[in-house]
């Protein structure tokens, strides 16, 4: 395969992967808001939050495993800690350091949303499989 072929057909593919993924995560969301009213990323913090030691995480860390800058897990954290999901608690070896840390109120509606996640998941996955223009990634991606 030649080095254009090849860089059109990895275009290809990555348009797949972005029009799967938009698909996927627009269902999740839609499914988490309705049922539980929460976001996707507010969900996914705490599900980070959940199985970090000691139910905390470093801004910068969770910030980096859900894919958002700084600013924007600053204003995530802040919304979760307005509805009592987490709070804030200073670094005790460095006072510059933030973590967010998740509050039992937290957990319970993290474990009350997770089957909706998984549900939801299953179910857009399963439905791009049954399309013929996502079959192929979903065959790549799925075991």
């Amino acid at each position: 395969m030649s080095a254009g072929t090849e860089a059109m057909a990895d275009g290809a593919l990555w348009d797949g992967i972005v029009v799967l993924h938009g698909r996927v995560e627009h269902r999740l969301a839609k499914a988490l808001q309705r049922r539980h009213g929460i976001g996707l990323s507010e969900y996914r913090a705490l599900c980070h939050l959940a199985r970090a030691e000691d139910g905390e995480l470093r801004m910068q860390e969770l910030a980096d495993l859900i894919g958002l800058n700084q600013s924007s897990v600053s204003r995530l954290v802040a919304r979760l800690e307005s509805a009592g999901l987490t709070r804030r608690a200073m670094c005790p070896k460095d006072r510059r350091g933030v973590y967010t840390v998740i509050t039992d109120e937290g957990r319970a509606v993290q474990d009350k949303a997770a089957p909706t996640y998984v549900e939801t998941l299953t179910e857009s996955l399963d439905e791009a499989a049954a399309d013929p223009a996502l079959a192929p990634f979903l065959t790549r991606l799925r075991p």
